[in-house]
């Protein structure tokens, strides 16, 4: 299991070399935005690096939604950020589940989709836990399986997020057992604490030592899961310490 960090992404292998990081995550392209992400002056520094690197989807994408003014540009904005991260090599790429305002199956149908459109993809796909929302594809473990079911037939991995499963609610003691019922690996997990309370739906990141979640039951979900890979992305500068708590409690 090597450990690392979300870093800015100006100069990315500095920024994580700063916090000794074993592995980094990064946007390649505006996070908020359907936009195309443009080529970067560093892919070849990026690409011949050793240090291996997740890339994460811009937020807004939603492949599962209804309108098709948000699911094809959200196509459309995954296939090019997929490119840039085949571009520098990444070791996973990143993408939230998203929501079907008209229902979960619906979007499991879109989700499908997706990938027979895509063909095996440059870069593998990580699902990722979501936070909230009633019609989220992968807000609860019961939800995530039923999605799986859809996916059986392509090449998809998944991202455990521990903020996330705390903001759903999900029980923590059990959850990373029931994600590999569900989906047989975990192929990268988010080590995050919470600003807010269990149950509220709300994304919201903290540092270990400021959030409401016991950083124990977080060190317990990352050595249950398996995954080869951790990447914590709580706010800078407080991130340095809680790499350093993630170190001495997990012997990395």
């Amino acid at each position: 299991m090597i450990l690392g960090a979300h870093v800015p992404g100006d100069a990315p292998l500095e920024e994580a070399a700063s916090l000794d990081a074993s592995c980094l995550q990064m946007f390649v392209g505006p996070p908020q935005e359907f936009k195309q992400p443009p080529p970067r002056d560093d892919i070849d520094e990026l690409a011949t690096s050793d240090v291996p690197i997740y890339v994460h989807a811009p937020y807004r994408i939603n492949v599962a939604h209804p309108n098709p003014r948000i699911r094809i540009p959200s196509r459309k904005t995954l296939q090019g950020a997929l490119q840039r991260a085949a571009e520098i090599g990444a070791a996973g790429f990143i993408v939230h589940g998203g929501h079907a305002e008209d229902g979960v199956e619906a979007g499991y149908v879109r989700w499908a989709k997706v990938f027979e459109e895509l063909g095996e993809p440059p870069v593998p796909i990580l699902i990722e836990n979501t936070a909230g929302g009633e019609n989220a594809m992968a807000r609860y473990v019961e939800n995530i399986a039923k999605l799986w079911t859809y996916l059986t037939d392509y090449s998809v991995g998944f991202c455990f997020d521990t903020c996330h499963a705390h903001a759903a609610g999900e029980e923590l003691d059990s959850v990373i057992e029931r994600v590999l019922e569900a989906t047989g690996r975990i192929d990268l997990v988010h080590a995050n604490s919470s600003r807010d309370e269990a149950g509220t739906g709300a994304d919201r990141h903290a540092n270990f030592d400021q959030g409401l979640m016991d950083p124990e039951s977080i060190v317990s979900m990352i050595a249950a899961s398996g995954a080869p890979a951790v990447i914590c992305e709580t706010p800078w500068p407080g991130i340095a310490a809680d790499l350093d708590y993630l170190r001495a409690n997990l012997d990395l």
